[in-house]
């Protein structure tokens, strides 16, 4: 249960501080593979906080972040997720071709069409979204990179036995 109100305290921090309005910034399209072995698809949308949330005194690395709502289909499963997370993001200063490497992490909701994939039941509907990656922007924007992804509903309700993806991705930035 501590983890759940942690979750959610992050989650309702990040919707604190989020600016009102934000128009679409990007699109991703993905392709990965779950813990259960079967391939997913994920397509997302993205909308930037809009701000720097922190740089460091020489301006060569900085924080910022975005909001990701997203479908994933985990084929052969036969479920399909929405999700709604907030991202933030560490940015390395970029070299002299600009690309600037990334590390991203963010914690959200997710909504699971089934409660049982596979082997793994999930106890509920509603699951937290942890994700972690890496990634390389471009000088026009886009991006691809690499994220692993972990849904649990936090032991809200048992059985809690989660499932987990990896994934690489392409952002085509607006």
């Amino acid at each position: 249960m501590k983890r759940a109100a942690l979750a959610l305290s992050c989650v309702m921090s990040s919707l604190l501080t989020m600016p009102a309005a934000h128009a679409l910034d990007g699109i991703t399209v993905q392709i990965g593979e779950s813990s259960e072995s079967t391939t997913t698809y994920r397509i997302g949308a993205q909308f930037e906080f809009g701000r720097t949330l922190w740089q460091s005194d020489s301006g060569g690395v900085l924080l910022n972040g975005y909001w990701d709502a997203g479908v994933t289909r985990w084929s052969g499963l036969d479920a399909t997720s929405v999700t709604l997370t907030p991202m933030f993001r560490l940015n390395f200063g970029a070299s002299e071709g600009g690309v600037t490497p990334f590390l991203e992490a963010g914690i959200g909701a997710a909504y699971f069409t089934e409660t049982n994939l596979d082997s793994q039941d999930l106890g509920s509907k509603f699951q937290f979204e942890d994700r972690l990656g890496a990634g390389l922007r471009f000088a026009s924007g886009s991006e691809v990179g690499v994220r692993y992804y972990h849904y649990s509903n936090a032991g809200i309700k048992q059985p809690n036995d989660g499932i987990d993806m990896g994934a690489l991705y392409y952002r085509l930035a607006f």
